[in-house]
């Protein structure tokens, strides 16, 4: 991770490219910041090999769980 990223947390685990999308589309949407981390390693390998992380800012954790507890 660079510098810029130090501050990212991961908020929750994925195995489905879809599910992970549509939970980074809700915290998108919500205007928090998020990424993806692993999503090219998760194509590439079998299911939960490499799962994506979904990750925010420190400062949006409680926030962007209550978003995808929520939905």
């Amino acid at each position: 991770m660079d510098a810029k990223n130090d501050d990212l947390v991961v908020v929750k685990l994925y195995d489905n490219t879809t599910q992970a999308s549509i939970a980074k589309s809700i915290l998108d949407s919500a205007g928090i910041f998020c990424v993806l981390s692993d999503e090219y390693m998760s194509a590439i390998y079998a299911t939960g090999a490499f799962p994506l992380r979904l990750m925010v800012r420190q400062g949006d954790v409680e926030d962007a769980i209550a978003l995808l507890d929520n939905r």
